[in-house]
């Protein structure tokens, strides 16, 4: 008898088992569902209906019925030299940005990562350019590099070189334009990676100092074995994000430089838009944007396939 309550308590908790998955299948569906809803209708709707676009040739604020192009425009803008140059400036804006932006970003979350008083004044002091519009932070350092005597930046350096340095045209150079535009970017971005890695750091077990101590490890030998495999994933997310965002540089070469001058600070956002909204080509704007998603999208890959992400549990 004993032997038959037993042979159906395992049953019953077999039958239990077996709707556990189920149940946790359901609950991780539910959880994720807003997510995949928010990527299909601002991702994969916009992505195929730009697509579609691409294949007519479509003018804004015109009566006349779109016409059939077919491939044509991704014809003309691979043969295009100044789309070239825009994925340049976009390749060079990144190179400079993500690097630099990360670094700062992990220097500064070690300076605030300190168990000091007003701490926490300074790190709202750091992050507040994240939370000003890009538009009024571009505002604003538009006249900061004013090309005459009031510019700010010009005044600076007149003053601490006793007039030796004439006033410079930041914005008007070739030399300059993408220059001041990457140091605009730097100053009001570093701070969401700051307070990203800082999070990270927080998040490292104080133990692992401790022990480094006892053992006699200085400070760089701390940061290297312990600080550095601790933020691991936390860099590799940060480097993804400020690439992403790196690459959809349009703000900033909208309000300062309009792409110029000579096409210095032109980039392929700025084309995309500029040529749908402002030339009514709504087609060559579309195409552009199917273009530069399917590249951001294999530097997405290869940079996931290069940097993998350390899925142990301690």
């Amino acid at each position: 008898m004993s032997t038959v309550k037993t042979i159906n308590r395992d049953a019953e908790s077999a039958e239990v088992g077996a709707g556990r998955p189920r149940r946790d299948t359901r609950s991780a569906l539910v959880m994720i569902a807003p997510a995949i809803i928010g990527l299909v209708a601002f991702v994969i709707v916009p992505f195929i209906a730009a697509g579609y676009l691409s294949l007519f040739n479509v003018r804004a604020n015109s009566s006349r019925p779109p016409v059939w192009f077919g491939l044509e425009q991704y014809h003309r803008i691979l043969t295009d030299p100044t789309f070239y140059r825009g994925l340049l400036n976009n390749f060079i804006f990144a190179a400079v940005v993500v690097p630099v932006q990360t670094l700062l970003a992990l220097g500064l979350a070690l300076l605030l990562n300190q168990s000091l008083r007003f701490m926490s004044v300074f790190r709202t002091f750091f992050f507040m350019p994240v939370v000003f519009p890009m538009a009024l932070v571009a505002v604003i350092w538009k006249l900061i590099f004013s090309r005459d005597d009031l510019g700010m930046l010009n005044a600076f350096l007149h003053a601490i070189s006793f007039g030796h340095i004439p006033p410079i045209d930041w914005l008007g150079s070739t030399t300059t334009a993408l220059l001041s535009i990457i140091i605009l970017s730097i100053w009001q971005g570093v701070g969401f990676q700051m307070i990203i890695i800082l999070a990270g750091l927080q998040g490292i077990s104080k133990s692992l100092y401790e022990a480094a101590q006892i053992d006699t490890a200085n400070r760089w030998q701390q940061f290297l074995n312990i600080t550095v495999p601790g933020l691991r994933n936390t860099l590799i997310f940060v480097v993804m994000v400020t690439t992403i965002f790196a690459f959809r540089l349009f703000d900033q070469v909208y309000i300062l430089t309009q792409g110029g001058p000579q096409n210095a600070t032109t980039t392929v956002m700025y084309q995309a838009v500029t040529s749908a909204f402002t030339e009514n080509n709504v087609g060559r704007g579309a195409a552009i944007t199917v273009v530069f998603f399917v590249i951001v999208l294999t530097i997405t890959v290869v940079q996931r396939r290069l940097l993998r992400e350390d899925r142990e549990v301690a």
